[in-house]
């Protein structure tokens, strides 16, 4: 590159550089008129001023480690998700007087009218026994035995609510913080926020069920308005957990990399002339990440390194267990080797095929539970013998719950009135109940946890305050928890 070449300044850029935000032309009246202002712009070419915050850009990742905005608690987040809307009555909140009533009708549902509409039957009580397990004396239902072993490191929330009823804009307001689709996924808002601690490895992981992934795909891990770099990877549980990764047969490693040097230069002389596209530099980053993944991918995945006993704890020796275990197990490997955020996906497709129980509840959650509670039981285990726990944070949830009436004598219909999350580790006050549904289980009465508050906790425990977490898009600062949430305090040790 010639001199000449070097030292052109495009005049677009000086509105990005000139001190606290202020214009062009009032950086330069400022700077005593236009004759100073051309002196100015010189001097600073001369000095490289231009040039060194364009090589910043180019070498800085978007997934570079960054600083939370206070000590965290937990250094990553693992997301049970549930999709399908799991039973809060049948499995973490037992409702006596429910069981007491079967059969009668709900009293003040005239009042809610979209349940009067949705005509949900009569009550209808669970049929399974509650215990009594942990120092605190916790009632977990029967479905989830090996989960009961591990409550003193749970904080049931009983009092959660939502504002949707359909599984599309339910899912999205669980992931994203809102009803519709275009904004970014809480995975997304937490490596924005932190980074990634490996840069061998994608910084958002995403598992979905054997069976298939839930209504909406991808924006319930995508990034909204972000770059590209936040979204989620989606992961198989191969040995090639990635499609494609792999180079063509016949490409060799070292070719490989001449191509990404050639690409990288042409990226990089294109990025000097406008240094805050952000889109070209995630999409270089990607194209590194992808040629790193080959090699540190296919290991991070890999359970044969695993031994026999903790194979079997996760359940792997049984067909019922065997495929959400080895997503638990995975999710474990990615955590140990520094990915900042995973997601599991429980149930996929639709009907019974999800947590989705309008023909039986029963028979729907007697196959899903028997199907995660060994698994996640030693997630929570294996955390914990290995000092992970503390500074990992694992969060149970779907997105919403079911209602206490029976749908068709058998099933139950959506309710995000009230209903069961919990979360364990990273920071988390385990062995105790927050917030309560009603004598019925139906909505949240008392210390009620919106979605926003949930979302607000989570970041907290990650170090990172929901209300200075922010993105500039569309003429405003966006916030996963846009202008509400507030942080349990009932949770946080």
């Amino acid at each position: 590159m010639s001199t000449s070449q070097q030292n052109f300044v495009n005049p677009g850029m000086l509105r990005s550089f000139t001190p606290c935000g202020r214009t062009r032309r009032e950086f330069l009246w400022e700077a005593g008129g236009g004759f100073v202002g051309t002196a100015l712009t010189y001097m600073l070419v001369q000095d490289g001023f231009f040039a060194n915050r364009a090589r910043a850009a180019e070498l800085v990742s978007p997934v570079t480690p960054k600083q939370p905005h206070f000590e965290a608690k937990a250094n990553a987040c693992i997301v049970l998700f549930m999709y399908g809307g799991p039973s809060q009555v049948d499995l973490w909140d037992p409702k006596p007087e429910l069981k007491k009533r079967t059969g009668q009708p709900m009293p003040n549902l005239e009042n809610d009218p979209l349940f009067k509409v949705r005509n949900p039957g009569t009550l209808l009580g669970s049929k399974y026994k509650f215990s009594k397990h942990g120092k605190a004396g916790i009632e977990v239902s029967e479905l989830y035995p090996h989960l009961a072993q591990r409550i003193d490191d749970v904080a049931v929330i009983r009092g959660t609510y939502a504002d949707s009823f359909a599984h599309g804009s339910g899912l999205l307001q669980m992931n994203t913080g809102f009803l519709r689709q275009g904004f970014p996924s809480m995975g997304s808002w937490v490596t924005y926020g932190l980074g990634t601690l490996n840069q061998n490895l994608p910084s958002y992981v995403v598992m979905l069920d054997w069976r298939g992934g839930p209504i909406n795909g991808p924006p319930n891990w995508g990034p909204g308005f972000m770059p590209a770099a936040f979204q989620g990877t989606q992961f198989r549980t191969s040995s090639d957990p990635i499609i494609n990764l792999q180079p063509p047969e016949g490409i060799s490693r070292a070719q490989q990399r001449n191509q990404l040097d050639l690409l990288n230069g042409l990226n990089t002389m294109h990025q000097r002339a406008t240094p805050d596209n952000t889109e070209l530099a995630a999409r270089v980053a990607s194209y590194e990440l992808a040629f790193r993944m080959q090699a540190h991918a296919p290991e991070a995945v890999d359970l044969a390194q695993e031994s026999d006993a903790t194979k079997r704890l996760y359940g792997l020796d049984n067909p019922l267990t065997e495929r959400f275990g080895r997503r638990c197990l995975m999710a474990r490997r990615l955590v140990e080797r520094g990915v900042r955020f995973v997601q599991v996906y429980s149930g996929g497709g639709h009907n019974d095929e999800n947590w989705d129980a309008h023909g039986d509840v029963n028979k729907n959650h007697e196959l899903h539970c028997g199907e995660t509670d060994q698994p996640i039981a030693a997630l929570l285990t294996d955390l914990k013998r290995r000092g992970l726990l503390d500074e990992t944070l694992v969060v149970w949830t779907g997105e919403f719950g079911r209602t206490p009436t029976g749908q068709n004598g058998k099933g139950r219909d959506h309710s995000p009135r009230g209903f069961s999350t919990w979360l364990a580790g990273g920071g988390t006050r385990g062995g105790q109940v927050v917030g309560a549904t009603d004598e019925f289980g139906f909505a949240a009465v008392e210390n009620k946890v919106h979605v926003h508050d949930l979302h607000a906790t989570i970041l907290h425990l990650m170090g990172l305050d929901h209300t200075l977490l922010t993105y500039f898009h569309g003429g405003r600062e966006h916030r996963l928890t846009d202008v509400a949430g507030r942080i349990v305090q009932e949770l946080v040790t």
